[in-house]
């Protein structure tokens, strides 16, 4: 392979894996564990609680590289994450709105570090979400981790 041909390989390379898409899934019934490898003998790292969202970067198998909400990265089983959405508050004292709009009355307030649940994506940057306890609202995505 020529030197242009290579340099042009590895930009079309580098361009794709800089425009993955990356998954987000929720950890589901039973707490998972983190593990520095992809296997069930390797170092257990961290234990995440049910519903924690977890950045899914890559997939090896069974295992899933994943990022938390720290920014750390670790290993885990795919079979202990689930399809649904939760995101983490990453503001104290949140006000989640009653609409997708900064002058609106809050519907609620959540602490940093609560878990909402992905409703749906609104357009200009707000996402819908529910409490545990029913209540919906609208909140920033900057203001949220998860999405």
């Amino acid at each position: 392979m020529t030197f242009p041909r290579l340099i042009a390989a590895l930009t079309m390379t580098l361009a794709a894996a800089g425009s993955q898409a990356y998954d987000f899934k929720s950890v589901g019934a039973a707490p998972v564990i983190l593990y520095d490898a992809p296997s069930t003998k390797g170092a257990k790292l961290f234990v995440v609680p049910r519903g924690a969202p977890l950045e899914v970067v890559v997939a090896y198998g069974e295992w899933l590289k994943v990022r938390d909400v720290n920014g750390e990265l670790a290993w885990t089983e795919a079979k202990g994450l689930s399809a649904k959405r939760t995101l983490i508050v990453k503001t104290p004292n949140l006000k989640v709105r009653a609409t997708p709009d900064d002058a609106a009355n809050a519907a609620f307030t959540a602490d940093k570090g609560v878990l909402l649940e992905l409703v749906e994506s609104v357009a200009s940057g707000w996402i819908k979400v529910r409490h545990r306890d029913g209540l919906t609202g609208f909140v920033k995505s900057s203001e949220i981790w998860g999405i």
